[in-house]
């Protein structure tokens, strides 16, 4: 069965994304997270804007450090798996969950697994959205595969962050 792995991240603004825009879209992101039915169609639509706008915001080491580190662990993993692995994001970058799986089932790919580093419960993204998404996207793609590997085990998380720790402490 041909697999892809794909490391959902959460994203980053880019550094020099316009500093007016990017405070409108924080104070529209507020309130579509707050309050999204007291928005008006102007407001919904001008949110929309500037997150496509951000989201395809051409990327750089530089500009936006945290997508680098992103695509970079993306290769350590598809080195340490054996499989193909792409990067999608929750916010603020491209491509979203939705897109990347769209774009592995117009490879041929047969099974998707989707990993994140969120590795502890309880958080909004990994817990919550990422489910909803595969959820959703298993009933656009009925024939696909789709495992959403998590949530980690807590003593696997330990040992990690442990053996991190004594790294420092030699």
């Amino acid at each position: 069965m041909k697999t892809i792995l794909i490391l959902a991240m959460h994203g980053s603004p880019p550094n020099d994304f316009p500093k007016r825009e990017l405070g409108e879209f924080f104070a529209l992101h507020a309130r579509f997270e707050t309050a999204p039915t007291s928005m008006d169609e102007a407001s919904r639509s001008r949110y929309a804007e500037l997150d496509q706008k951000m989201r395809r915001w051409p990327r750089t080491a530089e500009n936006d450090p945290f997508h680098a580190a992103s695509l970079s662990l993306a290769h350590l993993l598809s080195r340490e798996s054996g499989l193909e692995t792409r990067v999608c994001f929750n916010e603020f970058c491209a491509p979203t969950l939705e897109e990347g799986v769209e774009q592995a089932v117009k490879d041929g790919f047969e099974r998707v697994i989707v990993v994140t580093p969120m590795m502890t419960r309880g958080g909004e993204h990994a817990e919550v959205e990422i489910p909803a998404q595969i959820q959703h996207l298993q009933s656009e793609y009925p024939d696909l595969h789709l495992i959403y590997a998590w949530p980690f085990e807590e003593r696997e998380i330990a040992r990690f962050l442990a053996a991190q720790v004594r790294r420092f402490l030699e």
